[in-house]
């Protein structure tokens, strides 16, 4: 739903911007995977790895979007062939993610610069807070205040020991959104294709949060959609970049050394 409705939003308002664009360059890290458009403009997404195994004769691919037939594809054959892969998952959030950060700061939506997300929500009145993935710098902060707080994780060991009293199986979602004030969503639920259900489960008047590096796509179809903030990242130095993510950069090393957090608000008041 996300992906697909954002991609139709970004053909019918902005058809000049997408039209002839194609991919310059990429890199598939360890753990992001980084794309460079041909009006140089740059995205990332968290990496999503195949599970098959690929070198089954069975499944070998030399054709479109396979090793060195990526580059000079346009963006419209990415999101129009017919081929599905984990991989091609994360590069059409790659793809979104770089188209829309030119779109995002030259249009009319609400920014904070440099600011996280999580800096916007009042720690102060105690209310239940759920977050979406083993966020470890927030978990670690809402750990020390009154808030009641659940983790929804698939692995309980993705979390420390003394946080793991919060986890809470993933597939109890509904159960701990019905409970829940604030929730806080990764942006890899983006790549796996998980935020259309956990959105659809969200009860009205929650405060609902994306953020994370792959989460930068334009808002619009987020905010039709019950999400209240988005955190977004703005690539400050593109080459750094590419450095970064071939050398297993994570998510956390962009904010240190080429890249910068904003916040895209939908009208919020927490």
């Amino acid at each position: 739903m996300v992906i697909e409705q954002t991609y139709n939003l970004l053909k019918t308002k902005h058809k000049e911007v997408i039209d002839n664009l194609t991919i310059a360059d990429i890199r598939i890290g360890v753990f992001m995977t980084a794309v460079k458009l041909s009006d140089n403009s740059c995205g990332t997404s968290s990496t999503f790895v195949d599970e098959s195994l690929h070198c089954v004769k069975s499944r070998r691919d030399y054709g479109d979007f396979s090793p060195l037939n990526i580059r000079g594809k346009k963006v419209s054959d990415l999101f129009e062939t017919d081929k599905e892969s984990r991989l091609l998952l994360t590069l059409k959030i790659a793809v979104l993610n770089a188209i829309s950060m030119k779109i995002i700061s030259t249009g009319n939506y609400k920014i904070i610069e440099n600011c996280d997300p999580f800096d916007l929500i009042d720690l102060e009145n105690e209310k239940t807070i759920t977050i979406v993935g083993a966020f470890h710098s927030y978990i670690k902060q809402i750990a020390t205040t009154n808030n009641r707080l659940f983790v929804l994780e698939l692995n309980k060991d993705a979390l420390t020991d003394e946080h793991k009293k919060y986890f809470v199986p993933a597939v109890e979602y509904t159960r701990v959104f019905n409970e829940s004030d604030i929730i806080i969503i990764t942006g890899l639920t983006l790549v796996n294709k998980t935020i259309d259900n956990l959105l659809t489960a969200i009860p009205e008047n929650r405060t609902t949060i994306v953020t994370g590096p792959s989460s930068s796509i334009i808002p619009d179809v987020l905010f039709a959609n019950k999400v209240n903030i988005i955190g977004s990242t703005r690539i400050t130095k593109p080459d750094v970049l590419f450095d970064l993510v071939s050398e297993a950069g994570g998510g956390y090393h962009l904010f240190n050394y080429c890249a910068q957090k904003i916040c895209i608000l939908r009208d919020y008041e927490d």
